[in-house]
């Protein structure tokens, strides 16, 4: 009967999965070092996994809000067309009020400025964990996402230039 163990001094190259140490050797025999470096492999993973699980809820939570922003940016056009009601019929948690509209569209402003900034704010904890994460699979930076515009003066610094 032939036995699929690996020779007591096996070394085995640990590359492409995408850990930190990337061309760590394992030593299969001396029990400490495959138990240590089977532990530093294991929370390796766990650590990219959990910056993996972050990143995904992130952007989960962006979808959310900016579905909640989209309708809170069609109810406002709703109130805009509307000119023939003073007041408007408006639920807030589980009651319904008849607001004035100018209130209501005030509310409604505020809420989706309030959602913008929340979407924003996101939006720029995402990019950190994103280069987290690309950092502990040993992969280069991604070029050119952490471009900013040009301000007014940097563009009329550039025009007089020209």
């Amino acid at each position: 009967m032939k036995s699929n163990l690996l020779p007591p001094r096996a070394i085995i190259l640990v590359s492409d999965i995408g850990i930190d140490r990337r061309s760590q050797l394992l030593t299969i025999g001396s029990g400490m070092a495959a138990q240590l470096s089977t532990a530093n492999l294991i929370s390796d993973l766990t650590e990219i996994e959990e910056t993996a699980e972050k990143i995904l809820t992130d952007k989960q939570q962006i979808v959310d809000l900016d579905k909640k922003r989209q309708q809170t940016r069609e109810a406002i056009r709703v109130l805009n067309k509307d000119k023939v009601n003073n007041k408007c019929w408006v639920c807030i948690g589980n009651m319904f009020l008849k607001l004035p509209k100018k209130s209501t569209k005030n509310l409604l402003e505020n809420d989706f400025n309030q959602l913008d900034r929340e979407i924003n704010s996101i939006r720029n904890d995402l990019k950190p964990k994103m280069n987290k994460l690309r950092d502990l699979e040993n992969k280069d930076d991604l070029k050119g996402f952490n471009l900013e515009p040009l301000t007014k003066d940097e563009i009329r610094a550039i025009e007089n230039l020209l």
